[in-house]
């Protein structure tokens, strides 16, 4: 219901796309800290479900204040405390699910979701008035704090081990592969950060009403769903993580290319699946080598190192973006094919299965 439409939502109350794409990167700054320490409290306690809902019912209430806000300073207030709410969630969530076996199943069903909400609040919105993406937002975040409850926990107290402790992590930051996790996902999904910022509004100004945004959004998301349930796991098994990665990078050079020459709708139809790559598959494809490298009672503050990474680089990203957009428009989206070139080298020699043993 939100991510697509909080930029625009911040434009109608009177923001600049300068200030946007400042509370956009103060947002990302402010998950940076959060995220890894509140995922290494969770690791360290063996609580990550009590984690995730309390963090949802945080970013809820900091969603309603958005509608209370007014000017730029309240509203970067209000988004950083939203921000450090919901900054440990994704990476919460997946520690809990990644290492079991229909991890796909449960990531595609809430992109699945994510489509379902994004075309309903295309649907619910009308010119200027954005308030049900506020609303649904807070109603969905405090169901998702009750469901947590059902959540099966990722591992007993008793697993807690040694490798909870500093040792434990340094030997984690030691795992070439791991980095090599960070780094190239880092990297391509840094490259979203144009698009998640400003592609709402380069298309509004082109002309696209409020219906079509949201088919396109949601376009690119069902790839993600489609890919998460069946195209990845096969990919998966074709190509190996490593091969995976490499088309991520490629499929985000193209991606970012399009973008940038044209609002095209047929055009932007044809591009917006490949998310489905340069998200969903790339996520599968870390995820499986996380799931073979990182201890099990380090999964929580894996997965928050792993989010950290493109956090630092989607900040830098997303604050340069707001610059870049207003000096060059769309042809800002080559500085983020030009991410995914830097990626490919990464993803191709960093990934690669390390030889065995002799």
């Amino acid at each position: 219901m939100a991510s697509p439409f909080w930029p625009k939502f911040y434009e109608t109350r009177g923001l600049g796309a300068e200030q946007i794409g400042l509370i956009l990167a103060a947002s990302t700054l402010m998950r940076l800290p959060v995220g890894p320490l509140v995922g290494r409290l969770a690791d360290m306690l063996g609580r990550l479900r009590l984690m995730l809902a309390v963090c949802a019912v945080l970013a809820a209430g900091a969603a309603a204040a958005f509608l209370m806000a007014d000017g730029f300073w309240l509203f970067l207030a209000v988004a950083l405390l939203q921000a450090a709410a919901l900054a440990p969630t994704t990476s919460l969530a997946d520690a809990l699910a990644s290492r079991r076996l229909d991890y796909g199943w449960v990531r595609g069903s809430a992109s699945a979701a994510f489509v379902v909400g994004t075309l309903a609040v295309g649907q619910l919105i009308s010119g200027h008035d954005l308030h049900p993406v506020v609303w649904m937002n807070v109603v969905l975040l405090l169901i998702a704090a009750a469901a947590t409850a059902q959540v099966p926990p990722a591992t007993p107290d008793a697993a807690r081990t040694e490798s909870t402790s500093a040792a434990g992590l340094r030997g984690l930051l030691r795992l070439p592969q791991f980095r090599a996790v960070i780094v190239v996902s880092a990297l391509i999904y840094g490259s979203h950060a144009m698009h998640d910022g400003f592609a709402v509004i380069r298309w509004s100004a082109a002309g696209l009403d409020a219906s079509v945004i949201s088919v396109l959004w949601s376009e690119a998301v069902a790839a993600e769903v489609v890919v998460f349930f069946l195209l990845g796991p096969m990919l998966l098994r074709r190509l190996g993580p490593h091969g995976a990665a490499v088309l991520a990078a490629v499929a985000g050079m193209v991606r970012w290319s399009v973008a940038a020459l044209t609002t095209s709708v047929a055009a932007l139809a044809l591009v917006q699946p490949l998310h489905g790559v340069t998200f969903a598959l790339l996520h599968l494809a870390c995820m499986r080598i996380m799931g073979t490298v990182v201890p099990l009672p380090l999964s929580a503050t894996a997965q928050s190192l792993y989010a950290l990474g493109s956090g630092i680089v989607s900040a830098v990203l997303t604050a340069v973006s707001g610059t870049l957009y207003a000096a060059y428009g769309g042809l800002a989206f080559f500085a983020m094919a030009l991410l995914c070139v830097v990626a490919l080298p990464f993803a191709w020699y960093g990934l690669s299965p390390e030889p065995p043993a002799h």
